[in-house]
C-alpha cells in the first residue's frame, strides 16, 4: 500500500511544482525555467520516493515498465490510478491557491495543440518525447529501483523534452500531468486531452520494445559496479 500512496502523493508534488511553475511564473521564468522545474522536481522524488514504489509518477513510464515486464499488470493498474488521482489533487492544489490566494493564472497549464502544431505532429512529438524519457529511465535502471546517478539522468531527461515540447503542446509525456489541468481547464482542453494520453502510452510502450532490443543480459547500468573477477588458484 505504501507504493500506491508514495505513486499519488509524488505525482501530486509533481504537477504543482511543475505545472505550477508555467502557471505562476512562465512570464517571469520562461521555458527553460518551466523545464528545470519538471526535471528538478522528478529529480528530488526520485530519490525521495524511489526506494519505495520507483517513482514512475506517470503511466507512461508504468506502462514501460509493465512491457518490460518489470512489474506485473495489477501493480501497474494500481500505480495508474493513484498517478491519476494524485495527478488530479496536485492541479486542484494550484486552483485553490489562485482562486482563496488571490493570484493570477498565466496559462491553465493544460495541454494543447492547435495553435503551433497540427494534431499529426502533436501526437509525433509527444510519442517521440515520451520514448526518449521512458528509454533512458529503462537504460540505467534495473528491475523497479533507482540507484545511485540514475535520477540524475532520468530529471535531465524530463528536463530536456520539455525545453522543446514547451512552446509546441506544452509538453505532456505524462497522462496523469495532462489529465487533472484538463479537468479544470475548460471544454477545449477536454476535447484535445485524448492525445495526451494516448501519445505518451505508445511512446513508453515503444521505448519498452526498443530497450529488449538494446539490453543484453550482461549489460550493465552505468552506476553497476563491475562484476568480482577472481584470479584462477
Amino acid at each position: 500500500m505504501n507504493r500506491y500512496i508514495a505513486e499519488a502523493a509524488g505525482t501530486a508534488l509533481l504537477v504543482f511544482f511543475g505545472v505550477g511553475a508555467a502557471v505562476f511564473g512562465l512570464a517571469q521564468i520562461g521555458t527553460l525555467g518551466v523545464a528545470l522545474a519538471f526535471g528538478l522536481v522528478l529529480l528530488t522524488l526520485l530519490y525521495a520516493i524511489g526506494p519505495v514504489s520507483g517513482a514512475h509518477l506517470n503511466p507512461a513510464v508504468t506502462v514501460g515498465f509493465l512491457v518490460a515486464r518489470r512489474i506485473t499488470a495489477t501493480e501497474a493498474g494500481v500505480y495508474i490510478i493513484a498517478q491519476v488521482i494524485g495527478g488530479f489533487i496536485g492541479m486542484g492544489v494550484i486552483r485553490l491557491i489562485s482562486t482563496a490566494g488571490g493570484v493570477e493564472m498565466q496559462v491553465n497549464g493544460a495541454n494543447s495543440y492547435g495553435e503551433r502544431i497540427n494534431v499529426g505532429g502533436a501526437f509525433l512529438l509527444e510519442v517521440i518525447m515520451t520514448f526518449m524519457l521512458v528509454l533512458v529511465w529503462l537504460m540505467v535502471t534495473r528491475g523497479n529501483d533507482v540507484y545511485a546517478f540514475d535520477g540524475l539522468a532520468i530529471g535531465l531527461t524530463l528536463a530536456l523534452v520539455h525545453l522543446i515540447g514547451i512552446p509546441l503542446t506544452g509538453t505532456s509525456v505524462n497522462p496523469a500531468r495532462s489529465i487533472g489541468p484538463a479537468l479544470f481547464g475548460g471544454s477545449t482542453a477536454l476535447s484535445q486531452v485524448w492525445l495526451f494520453i494516448v501519445a505518451p502510452l505508445v511512446g513508453g510502450a515503444l521505448a519498452a520494445l526498443a530497450e529488449r532490443s538494446l539490453r543484453t543480459s550482461s549489460l550493465r547500468t552505468p552506476n553497476e559496479p563491475a562484476p568480482e573477477v577472481r584470479s584462477p588458484r
